[in-house]
């Protein structure tokens, strides 16, 4: 699964991502959690647009919010069936921002936090999805969820799903919704191991409320 992740270098995305416009503006974030406002990519009217959206899906037909705490990953094997992100996947994709994302490997008693991120450090973006519910107060609210897959070799040893990550190359192809769905299901596969990096990071990750660079620093380094 992904239930923690960063982006601590938000400069340049606008030539990064093929943003027009930038609408408002934010700072470098080490340690996003669940049902929080994160950066995130659409196509929309032949461009590419910013938004903030609440991490944990909403499908449109919800009936409480709450559904959201539970949906902040969709499994890609199943993501074209389940009734929660059908809809989106067909209609909805986005690219959710990102600079590197934890995880917790199991040893003995303990789990230990590892961050993972691409071997050069630069920004990525996960296959996401998103959808807007409008509750029964008028106020709508836009969500999103992250897609994980199986782990590649770099990840086997510290769990048993990733994140997906696009390559750059298939991000627009990802994002265009004329292309069905069934097209770019085969886009949600484990990216490539040997482009990757992991290493141990500090207990303090382990708390949402410890947002600052020093949940991003190493203690061991993995491989």
């Amino acid at each position: 699964m992904c239930g923690r992740y960063s982006f601590s270098k938000p400069k340049n995305i606008m030539e990064r991502f093929g943003i027009v416009q930038l609408e408002f503006e934010f700072g470098p974030r080490y340690n996003i959690a669940p049902s929080q406002q994160v950066p995130v990519v659409i196509h929309k009217n032949g461009s590419n647009h910013l938004l903030m959206l609440r991490w944990g899906l909403i499908p449109y037909w919800a009936k409480d919010e709450s559904i959201g705490n539970k949906l902040i990953n969709a499994r890609a094997e199943t993501v074209d069936e389940k009734p929660s992100f059908r809809k989106s996947f067909e209609q909805k994709r986005c690219l959710v921002l990102a600079d590197g994302f934890y995880e917790w490997k199991k040893e003995g008693r303990i789990k230990k936090p590892y961050r993972i991120t691409l071997q050069d450090g630069r920004p990525f973006a996960f296959a996401g999805l998103w959808d807007s519910w409008l509750s029964p107060t008028g106020q709508t609210i836009n969500s999103c969820v992250i897609i994980t897959t199986t782990p590649n070799k770099l990840m086997e040893p510290i769990h048993n799903r990733m994140p997906v990550i696009l390559p750059q190359g298939m991000e627009s192809l990802w994002l265009d919704g004329a292309i069905p769905s069934r097209e770019v299901k085969g886009l949600l596969t484990p990216f490539p191991a040997e482009g990757m990096a992991a290493y141990e990071v500090s207990p303090l990750v382990n708390s949402p409320h410890n947002d600052e660079p020093e949940c991003m620093v190493p203690v061991n380094r993995l491989f």
